[in-house]
């Protein structure tokens, strides 16, 4: 087998092993939404089971990621496609991953967010311009100014960026947001 090739296979485990702890899940809970038992996904993130189609795409369609992107394999075609996600973390954990998927400066930004479950208490921001955002995956917890709601997939959360807010999972698992951002700004202002 050529090197790059070996190299590719040998960091597919530890590069899943990141990604499961990026969402903030446990082995439990992933093998409960793929169908693969514990110890075979434990065995794929130590590198000590060769991963297969079959092991690889639930564990794609769970995290919402190309098989590509998820086992890093090398860009092909045209580079203007693929997304660069961009990752935001505090001093103790990963706060969120920040996927853009539009680049035309002073038109309209479109951002994927995966937010990470927290412990720590809600920061109110403010900033200009307004907010919108979709709930693709998860519960969402916004807090505008001294309301709250909980939002589900498929529900939208639209209101003045410059009132305080703050969102995030409502709960333990991880969520994910599609951004709409104007040209108002055309710079994404994640939450602190």
């Amino acid at each position: 087998m050529e090197p790059t090739l070996r190299r590719l296979l040998d960091d597919i485990g530890p590069r899943l092993h990141r990604i499961r702890q990026d969402r903030g899940l446990t082995l439990e809970e992933l093998a409960t939404s793929t169908g693969i038992s514990v110890s075979t996904l434990s065995r794929l993130e130590a590198g000590k089971r060769r991963p297969t189609l079959d092991l690889l795409l639930p564990l794609a369609g769970t995290y919402r990621m190309a098989l590509e992107q998820m086992i890093g394999a090398p860009l092909t075609g045209d580079p203007r496609i693929h997304l660069t996600p961009h990752h935001r973390q505090t001093r103790t954990r990963l706060d969120s991953v920040v996927i853009p998927l539009t680049t035309y400066p002073g038109r309209l930004q479109v951002f994927k967010q995966i937010l990470s479950p927290t412990t720590e208490q809600p920061t109110l921001v403010t900033h200009p311009g307004h907010a919108f955002f979709y709930v693709l995956a998860g519960t969402v917890r916004l807090l505008v100014a001294d309301e709250q709601r909980l939002l589900k997939p498929g529900e939208t959360a639209d209101f003045d960026a410059g009132l305080p807010h703050w969102f995030g999972p409502a709960d333990s698992s991880p969520a994910e947001v599609l951004h709409l951002f104007g040209p108002h700004g055309d710079r994404f202002n994640p939450r602190p």
